[in-house]
């Protein structure tokens, strides 16, 4: 009898592609990308190393996985929406799902074998690009502005050494080191907005995708654009 039969029969839940792969992610979400190895999560399972190789051939393979977990989470702008009500949706997602899962901003755009739900993803942002009568050319620097601007908010803010509940007293740390003068316009940010009550680095998301998007707006042709040929009715 194999090791995760009798496994099975002792109770515990049997591995599964699945299984494996949202192990996985938990193990990433607990200590970063650095943290999962084969051992680690075979740890983290409850099984031995060897046992994960009956499901996947090798770590990329679930590198390959769990990205496509993670694209899976993100909201779908829906390309008969309203584009720019849609894309705000599906950027305000993706956010939401880069600050449970940090470790995957750099691996969501660095695998060469996407599997479905990061094809269904970049699908329907195209589609949507495309139905607000963006060129084809337009579309590809729209789609590549966009996710230049998410991933790299997401950093940012990830990066932060503060919250919205601990911004001031931070900021206020920092500033003591401005009081010589030599920093003066340092100095006004720190004191006339960082250290303001209400403060909150994450509401320049919503600016700073407002800005993209009206430059869109203007760049969009009046027209909805048609189907690719070979594209189901």
């Amino acid at each position: 009898m194999s090791e995760e039969a009798e496994r099975g029969r002792e109770g515990r839940v049997p591995l599964s592609r699945e299984r494996v792969l949202e192990h996985a992610v938990a193990v990433a979400d607990a200590g970063g990308l650095g943290s999962l190895t084969m051992r680690s999560l075979a740890k983290e399972l409850g099984v031995r190393p060897m046992a994960l190789y009956h499901h996947f051939t090798n770590k990329d393979e679930i590198l390959d996985g769990i990205v496509d977990l993670v694209f899976s989470e993100v909201e779908l702008p829906a390309p008969d929406g309203e584009w720019r009500a849609e894309l705000s949706r599906r950027a305000a997602s993706a956010r939401d799902v880069l600050r449970r899962h940090s470790w995957a901003i750099a691996l969501m755009e660095s695998r060469s074998t996407p599997g479905p739900a990061t094809l269904r993803h970049h699908e329907a942002v195209l589609a949507t690009l495309r139905g607000a009568g963006l060129s084809l050319e337009m579309t590809g620097h729209a789609y590549a502005l966009l996710d230049a601007f998410v991933y790299g908010f997401a950093i940012q803010e990830a990066a932060l050494p503060f919250g919205p509940d601990t911004a001031q007293e931070v900021v206020a740390s920092i500033a003591a080191q401005f009081s010589g003068g030599e920093y003066p316009y340092l100095a006004e940010y720190a004191t006339e907005r960082a250290m303001k009550p209400g403060y909150d680095f994450g509401d320049e998301f919503e600016f700073g995708l407002g800005v993209i998007l009206d430059g869109l707006e203007r760049l969009a042709g009046p027209m909805r654009v048609t189907s690719p040929r070979g594209a189901e009715a």
